[in-house]
């Protein structure tokens, strides 16, 4: 593979690839708030409402951040948190194959953000371009 396609299509692949469970999950709970505060309830966290508003605007903004790649390593960091608390939280379940499989994929989710935030966003995101600008400008 050639240089530009490792630098650009394959990190922005990647950001896009990431965001999508985030923002589709947090527009989910948008639309049905009532389904995520009762399974909120069920796990017994205090504040459900709170934590309801808490997952939707992570989830949603940032996901759309990660997309852009605006702010990339903390939001990939800040995504890789709230992976790993959510994955612990709600699929600790796991002698149920389905929670552990879950527990897993926020895992796995979880680790390919600490990539992003490692290797940052890539040269086709908002951090190059407004890194290339400081440069210019100085």
């Amino acid at each position: 593979m050639n240089q530009q396609f490792n630098t650009a299509i394959l990190p922005l692949a990647g950001r896009i690839m990431m965001a999508a469970i985030f923002v589709l999950s947090g527009t989910g709970k948008i639309a049905n708030p009532g389904a995520t505060l009762g399974y909120i309830h069920a796990m017994g966290l205090p504040f459900p409402e709170l934590a309801l508003a808490g997952a939707i605007g992570i989830e949603v903004i940032g996901g759309l951040l990660l997309v852009a790649g605006l702010h990339t390593r903390p939001v990939a960091l800040a995504l890789a948190g709230f992976s790993v608390v959510t994955g612990l939280v709600f699929h600790s379940a796991i002698a149920d194959q389905n929670q552990m499989i879950h527990l897993m994929k926020n895992l796995a989710m979880a680790g390919g953000l600490l990539q992003i935030a490692a290797f940052g966003a890539g040269s086709l995101s908002l951090d190059a371009r407004r890194t290339t600008k400081a440069l210019r400008a100085a």
